[in-house]
């Protein structure tokens, strides 16, 4: 259990050790490394406990039958609208999706409608698309937001191929309650 912990934190120590080597030669670059992490992770801790918050309270409030019905396996593409939806109207970085799509698995949404939970909300927000029509055009952001959705659905269904079988059941395995 122990080892198993150390390893958890291998990338982040290596790249510690690295950003610490580079204040030893270059300290000026140093201090901004540290700047900028430190910067970050502050607004990751403005960022995550909220996200935190609102995936505890779906997980209690909404029942898992009808998650499963709407997003399960057999939702078909009710539940890939509903994935979009969920995506395109979500505000925040990527990285806050990921405890999201943990719920949504442990709710027993389809692998295919998690993707493309995940690829809606990096590429298809609607702020995003109302920024973009007014900077660069309507028929650019509709065109844009046309290929993303495209995008999407090839990329989800591409993978629920290449996934093999034994693959996704241990994805389910690990996020069933």
């Amino acid at each position: 259990m122990k080892r198993k912990g150390l390893n958890s934190y291998y990338g982040f120590l290596v790249v510690l050790a690295v950003c610490l080597g580079i204040t030893v030669y270059m300290p000026s670059w140093g201090r901004k490394i540290f700047a900028v992490a430190f910067q970050n992770t502050l607004f990751m801790l403005g960022v995550i406990p909220p996200i935190f918050v609102l995936t505890g309270l779906f997980d209690v409030w909404v029942p898992k039958e009808k998650v499963i019905k709407k997003l399960g396996d057999a939702s078909g593409w009710l539940g890939i609208g509903i994935a979009v939806a969920l995506g395109a109207f979500a505000a925040g970085p990527l990285y806050a999706a990921f405890p999201v799509a943990e719920v949504l698995l442990k709710k027993g949404v389809s692998l295919r409608n998690v993707w493309v939970f995940l690829g809606a909300w990096s590429t298809m927000k609607i702020p995003m698309l109302l920024f973009e029509a007014q900077s660069l055009g309507v028929r650019f952001a509709l065109t844009r937001y046309g290929m993303s959705f495209g995008g999407v659905l090839v990329i989800a269904f591409l993978l629920e191929r290449l996934v093999s079988l034994e693959e996704q059941n241990e994805i389910r395995t690990r996020f069933s309650v």
